[in-house]
């Protein structure tokens, strides 16, 4: 079964389900609302003498990077809230993208070309087909919120996130301050690079796409 028919199958959401996965301990997720929904499951397959049996060994095929040319870990099977609907609310700022774009182009048996099509799979209503022309110009941009209106942001953001639950890794510390501070995720339909302050300020974003303002002198 995959992830996201498991998810439908017990009506909990990706977002709990990700939260649940990527805790640790006997006692850790005791009041997530996905504890007993997913007890209940296993139970329920328990008492009909239903085995769960363990995945078996990703194949190549599969998408898995084992040194292959032109091969990327699978997330097929993973669906994030609002992915359908090119919706999904975004907790990492352009710069971390980019971070997160680089070190995963050097792993083994990732390649450009293959990263692309996984970016551009993330598109759902309007399928787009992500460009390295376009990766090469997101790349060369900083700053927090520099390139957040690109579809590379966006395809490769869905990405990284569904990776991340496939692999069952835990949200950073970061990110949970991300959600805190961009309660709806970060800004993609328009840019942020204009703000009107008074005369003699200046303003810039800080690390977490915050804005602030420097007062300057009055005279």
């Amino acid at each position: 079964m995959k992830v996201g028919e498991f998810q439908k199958l017990i009506n909990i959401t990706p977002n709990a389900y990700s939260r649940f996965m990527g805790q640790h301990g006997k006692d850790k997720g005791l009041e997530s609302s996905v504890y007993i929904p997913a007890w209940a499951f296993f139970r329920r397959r328990e008492l009909k003498g239903i085995k769960s049996k363990p995945n078996k060994k990703m194949k190549k095929d599969d998408g898995a990077a084992e040194g292959g040319k032109d091969s990327v870990p699978s997330v097929d099977d993973v669906r994030l809230e609002g992915e359908e609907e090119d919706k999904v609310e975004i907790f990492d700022t352009c710069d971390d993208i980019r971070k997160k774009i680089n070190a995963h182009l050097k792993k083994p048996g990732v390649t450009q070309a293959s990263f692309l099509r996984c970016a551009s799979a993330s598109f759902h209503t309007k399928p787009r087909k992500l460009t390295s022309a376009q990766l090469s110009a997101f790349r060369s941009k900083k700053g927090p919120y520099d390139g957040n209106m690109t579809g590379i942001y966006y395809g490769a953001y869905v990405y990284f996130e569904k990776l991340r639950i496939k692999e069952g890794k835990p949200e950073s510390k970061k990110r949970l301050e991300m959600e805190e501070i961009h309660p709806y995720g970060m800004e993609t339909g328009h840019r942020m690079d204009c703000l009107i302050v008074r005369k003699g300020d200046s303003w810039h974003h800080d690390a977490y796409g915050k804005v602030i303002v420097n007062r300057g002198s009055r005279s």
